[in-house]
């Protein structure tokens, strides 16, 4: 069985085994209409708290009914064994672009507003990189050239629809199989055989090695210094999950750099640290307005083993993939932690229930923002996962706990199959109204100018920038009647209001199609890239 983001064998928990989020891999695949169930990889969160008012504007109560008007609602859309785009190798440039457009549309009528696709999955490229090769799932053959460039066109495509686009890479995983001769010829893992290792079938650049670890860095840099990305993703594959008899064989690697660690599991845990650390940095040096964030396994440690872990029993990233994922949050070295809490409420050994509080205290008193990764692609299994509301459940859950920021799906392609009844039940119960991205104030910004706007004959807003820079988008808002007090003050306040976002072209123009309104006053607002939210505009009123 092969692996991803959603490759992973089952965490080990004793006599009980819990599933290993963003590597389960798909048991079973379509047979008929309905018959698909991604064993796959998986991803992130709920709904987050409505944020306080900017300074300098008033306060305005709060219904408490209302949801969140800021949540991150994202999709993790999956490259690797062609799990969500491209749904096969060997398409055409243009039946890649048309199924691309199809997932953005869906996430579009899911009301989500972000989207995570994999644009690294086997140390190959979704770009033409100059680090390393065309990936094999989109042509079917390593190196082969698409014909046009897919991060290009999924980067301008999402940001069209005002989705945020979050580049997501696999740091080190290099081949789903363990034959380095079937890598191109030019393969750095070919041209520096010492780099790696093979591991449970599959190959791995080995992160104690320093040289490897710069270039997998410098190779994934050339994708946020050369594209308008607004996020950096990892997934949770670090070094690999562990394989019962297999050891990993860095033996001679730890001899040759393992400096002064006594212990080669706190030293791999530091080589993941380091390239962490260095990713971070690297980042926020090239563009300090693209956010850096991970998707872990969803269990640091459990309490049984270290005091500071969570109410669980399960497999522990720290141990099993030296992932050390809670210090990477209280060191800051991210702006997001989405952990992968892939297992329902009320599982014994990993409880829904208890690793998000878990989550929100370790990221509380730090700038990190938690989103928490979901397992749509469960949806359909025995036990709890066959009641369509589960999913709902845990956003029921994740409103009672503010630090929660929001969620991420794993994964796009379960959302039209196996979990969209789960999917429908859920944007009824939480995402009717659209969200605004949550402000994380540390990457700088600042909210636009009011803009303004106007009515035309065909009933559209048109709307322009005010003074200074163009905003990157507008939000729109629309009341029953003419102009009332407060409304372009307090009643934007409410998302229930929101009628949804468009993208301002480089002059920050937008228009905004208002036909099926009657007697009915709008607002809108400009955010910039980073959806600092301006004052509204003055109120217009289409009879």
């Amino acid at each position: 069985m092969a692996y991803s983001h959603r490759n992973r064998p089952t965490a080990r928990t004793g006599p009980t085994t819990v599933p290993i989020p963003h590597t389960a891999a798909r048991t079973a695949l379509f047979a008929g209409a309905l018959t698909a169930a991604l064993t796959a990889a998986f991803l992130h969160a709920p709904q987050a708290a409505a944020e306080p008012a900017p300074e300098g504007q008033n306060a305005c109560e709060t219904d408490p009914e209302a949801p969140p008007k800021r949540q991150m609602r994202a999709e993790w859309i999956a490259g690797v064994e062609n799990i969500d785009w491209p749904s096969e190798q060997g398409l055409s440039a243009d039946e890649q672009k048309a199924e691309l457009d199809g997932l953005y549309d869906e996430a579009v009528d899911n009301g989500l507003n972000s989207v995570f696709v994999q644009i690294r999955p086997t140390a190959d490229a979704f770009w033409p990189s100059p680090h390393e090769p065309w990936s094999e799932w989109l042509t079917g053959e390593q190196g082969g050239d698409p014909g046009y460039d897919p991060l290009e066109y999924a980067v301008e495509e999402a940001h069209s629809r005002n989705l945020e686009f979050h580049a997501w890479y696999n740091p080190y995983r290099v081949a789903m199989h363990d034959d380095p001769s079937q890598l191109v010829e030019d393969h750095p893992a070919r041209q520096n055989p010492d780099w790696v290792f093979d591991y449970n079938g599959q190959l791995y650049y080995n992160p104690g090695i320093p040289e490897a670890r710069e270039f997998v860095i410098e190779a994934m840099m050339d994708s946020v210094e050369n594209y308008d990305l607004d996020g950096v993703h990892f997934d949770d594959y670090f070094y690999p999950y562990p394989a019962e008899g297999e050891e990993i064989p860095d033996e001679d690697t730890f001899a040759e750099h393992g400096g002064d660690f006594d212990d080669i599991e706190d030293w791999r845990r530091d080589n993941v640290d380091t390239m962490v650390r260095e990713m971070s940095e690297a980042v926020n040096a090239t563009k300090p307005h693209v956010k850096f964030g991970i998707s872990p396994f969803g269990i640091w440690r459990n309490s049984s083993t270290d005091p500071e872990g969570s109410e669980t029993s399960g497999s522990q990233s720290y141990d099993d993939q030296f992932a050390d994922s809670r210090k990477w949050v209280t060191e800051g070295w991210l702006d997001y932690i989405n952990p992968q809490v892939y297992w329902e409420i009320g599982l014994p050994v990993a409880d829904y229930a208890a690793l998000v509080p878990w989550w929100e205290e370790v990221a509380a008193s730090t700038d990190t923002h938690l989103y928490i990764g979901q397992a749509a692609y469960k949806v359909g299994n025995e036990g709890a996962w066959e009641d369509p509301n589960e999913l709902s459940s845990h956003l029921d859950f994740n409103r009672d706990h503010a630090g929660v920021h929001g969620d991420v799906y794993f994964s796009a392609n379960s959302l039209r199959t196996n979990a969209q009844e789960a999917m429908d039940v859920l944007v009824s119960d939480h995402y009717s109204s659209p969200a605004l991205i949550p402000v994380k104030e540390d990457l700088g910004g600042t909210a636009p100018a009011p803009p303004e706007a106007s009515t035309t004959d065909d009933g559209a807003l048109e709307i322009a920038s005010g003074s200074g820079e163009a905003p990157a988008y507008y939000a729109v808002y629309g009341f029953d009647g003419e102009p009332a007090p407060d409304q372009g003050e307090c009643g934007i306040e409410d998302p229930r209001n929101m009628l949804g976002t468009v993208r301002a072209d480089e002059d920050g123009a937008a228009t905004f199609d208002v036909s099926d309104g009657s007697d009915t006053t709008y607002h809108v607002t400009a955010l910039d890239r980073l959806h600092h939210e301006s004052p509204a505009s003055e109120p217009v009123h289409l009879p």
